[in-house]
Order: C-alpha cells, then structure tokens, then sequence
C-alpha cells in the first residue's frame, strides 16, 4: 500500500529537498503550494494550490483531502518566512505577519488533520523550529521571527501532550541557517560550509517518520555553525 505524506511549502528550498528525499523513499507526495504564486512541483505526485495562512482554506482542502485520499501518513509543515527587528524596531504589525506565516500555517494543519489522523489511529506530524526559539542568545534582533517559532514548538510539545496515548507522533526538526538558494543570495558573504543543507534536513524527516519508536522528539540540526 502506498504511503502518503502532505508538505506545505513544497515548492521553496526545504520544501523541494523534502519531496525528492521521500518520493524517492517510495512515498506518494502530495505538494501543497501558495495560490498563484508557486510553480508545480514536478516531482510530486500531486500539487494543490492552498494558502495555509487562512483557516477557511485549509478546513475546506481537508474535505478535500478526504474523498481523494484513504489514509495520511505523515504532514511535513514546512511554510515559514524570516524577519530581522529588534524589540524597539518591530511593530505590532510586523509580529502578526511572523506569526499568520510561521505559526497559523502549521496551527491549521494540525487543526484540520488531527481529526483525521485520530480516526486511522496513526501518523506523524513535522513541524520546522528555528535555532533562536531554543536558544535565546541566538534571538537578538529577530524578535518576531523568534517569537513565531518558539509558538511552533509549544504547538508540538502541546500537540505531543493530547496524543501520547495514541500512535501519533509529533517531531519538531530545528535547524541553523538553511543552505537554500534563497538564503545565499540574501546572504552572499556567509560562509555557506556553517549552515546545514535542506537534504540533510530532509533525510531527518524521512529517519523520523520510518522509526516508530521515536516518539515527540527534537532534532537539532546546526551544521557546521
């Protein structure tokens, strides 16, 4: 039987090291992408456009989720975006826009397919943390992106809390910088060899969700920073 898993953000640098490492695991990928903005991702078995932001978008995919596919194997949620601003520099508005990207993108997931995984008693969510939410000292002058992934991994810790009597398991996978086209052209004069590379990310996820006695674990993956 052919095993699913749903990615947000598949079509950015993650999102695409994601999809190749488990199509060529054998998984049946199903690409979740921003509505006219994200070009198909080839690779993947089956591209919806979705903003994940909205959570009337979401719930309504998740009817349609429903009739097209029996069962749910893993939800990688890797929509998310980056901000610099200190505390004094950073607006109301600049907090809620880390948050609607980093957090209510993964929130609505979980809302929407948690029903779905407690009905076929089993599955795995992902979630993408970030270095700062760990590690404080590492959050100067990113306090809304910071912010936003520390609610990520209180998402997960909680989510982990509600499921542990069941066969659903929640990891949260948290990296330094990602070594993504994007990220070095924002970034020309970094040393690229400190950051970790979205494959070795990917092959995490795919360790993650084939291991099943690994239950509500973090993994940190820092590269050589």
């Amino acid at each position: 039987m052919s095993r699913n898993i749903l990615i947000t953000g598949a079509a950015g640098g993650l999102g695409r090291a994601v999809v190749d490492k488990f199509k060529r695991e054998g998984y049946h990928v199903i690409a979740l992408l921003r509505p006219d903005h994200d070009e198909f991702v080839e690779e993947a078995d089956d591209n919806y456009e979705v903003d994940v932001t909205e959570e009337a978008a979401v719930l309504e995919f998740v009817k349609e989720f429903q009739m097209q596919y029996n069962d749910l194997d893993a939800l990688a949620m890797i929509v998310g975006g980056f901000s610099m601003g200190a505390i004094d520099s950073t607006s109301e508005k600049d907090i809620q826009a880390m948050f609607q990207l980093n957090f209510f993108s993964a929130y609505n997931m979980v809302r929407g397919f948690l029903p779905f995984m407690k009905k076929q008693q089993r599955g795995t969510f992902l979630f993408v943390g970030a270095r700062p939410a760990l590690e404080l000292q590492s959050a100067k002058d990113t306090i809304a992106y910071s912010l936003s992934k520390k609610l990520v991994l209180t998402l997960a810790e909680i989510l982990a809390e509600e499921v542990k009597d069941t066969q659903i398991r929640s990891h949260v996978f948290v990296p330094s910088i990602i070594d993504t086209e994007a990220n070095r052209e924002s970034m020309p004069d970094a040393d690229f060899s400190l950051w970790v590379s979205a494959k070795e990310i990917a092959e995490a996820m795919h360790y993650a969700v084939n291991n099943s006695a690994l239950r509500n674990m973090t993994f940190k993956l820092y590269g050589g920073g």
